[in-house]
């Protein structure tokens, strides 16, 4: 039996109450209730406004040759000067739910601090649409979002992509696609908490299990969602599953974070290791006693506060790079 990696004593509890409800097990039959959740969370353009500190707008942009229109929400700093860097954010959500115009605030701080423009874009779901739908989506919206940077007012060589869990898959999935198959030069990679390996069989994913908040249970269901039956095979693609791919060169820096007790722990930092064996820059974090997503279910944590630090330290020292 594989002992947990104990909790910080300021989530611990937090990480006890989620657990102790009486859930059903996720399944197919729980994504219309999961998914009209996230439909009631949507805010006011007002309230992203920040007071009016942001300029806040949505578009719906062409989506690759062949597929269905992409939906972005452009957040402008109102007193940003021009050519502004650019945070690309994908959202979370195992790739089965989430909004690209909820749980926003931590995004909306980094882009506060760095004058920057943040554009959230909103992917299909699965499993009504596989990969690669979500991907796609994201793709063509960072393709639109550079051919229309002086409209935007930003600056098309400061793109960083980000996205927390399956986003931040998804955000590792761009860079390898932008790398292979054209887009902008990506500045860097922001991934939080990512989601990049489709076998859930790493050691954290197992001694974890049942103890995360995003455990083996959630995140296999996530991964069958987006790949059906091929899940776990040997011919998924890097682009969906971006630790499976075999080359990690030429991609733009790399910021990776994790908590040491969560499921995806180990798949995050194995990600690292193999940019720095390519001869690639990536920086690492893996905070002591972190669950899933900690920062963002216990904002006010001293963990969660040190994590945003070290996030808006990279990005200011990433974007200030020639």
């Amino acid at each position: 039996m594989t002992v947990p990696v104990p909790f910080d004593a300021e989530l611990q509890p937090v990480q006890a109450e989620i657990m102790a409800e009486d859930e059903p097990p996720i399944g197919v039959e729980r994504l219309a209730e999961i998914r009209a959740g996230d439909a009631a969370g949507v805010p006011s353009h007002e309230t992203l406004s920040r007071e009016g500190r942001f300029a806040v707008t949505e578009r719906t942009v062409p989506g690759l040759p062949g597929e269905p229109e992409v939906p972005l929400l452009i957040c402008t700093p109102v007193d940003a000067p021009a050519s502004r860097p650019v945070l690309y954010y994908s959202h979370g959500g195992g790739t089965f739910c989430g909004d690209h115009r909820i749980a926003l605030d931590p995004m909306l701080d980094m882009a506060e601090l760095l004058g920057a423009t943040l554009v959230s874009v909103g992917y299909r779901l699965a499993p009504e649409h596989p990969h690669p739908a979500p991907i796609d989506d994201v793709h063509a919206g960072l393709l639109w979002t550079a051919e229309h940077a002086d409209e935007l007012g930003i600056d098309p060589e400061r793109i960083v992509v980000a996205g927390p869990s399956a986003g931040g898959g998804l955000s590792a999935a761009l860079a390898l696609t932008v790398r292979d198959k054209g887009g902008p030069r990506l500045r860097g990679q922001l991934l939080m908490s990512p989601m990049l390996d489709d076998r859930n069989d790493s050691a954290s994913a197992w001694q974890m299990d049942g103890l995360d908040i995003w455990d083996r249970s959630y995140n296999g269901f996530g991964w069958s969602s987006l790949l059906g039956s091929a899940q776990g095979g040997p011919d998924v693609s890097p682009y969906a599953a971006p630790a499976r791919t075999t080359d990690l060169s030429g991609l733009p820096a790399a910021f990776i974070d994790a908590g040491s007790a969560e499921c995806l722990r180990d798949e995050a930092v194995a990600y690292a290791q193999r940019i720095w064996q390519a001869d690639g820059e990536a920086e690492l974090h893996v905070w002591a006693g972190g669950f899933h997503c900690f920062d963002r279910v216990v904002a006010d944590a001293a963990i969660s506060r040190a994590a945003r630090e070290a996030r808006h330290s990279w990005l200011r020292r990433i974007l200030a790079a020639g």
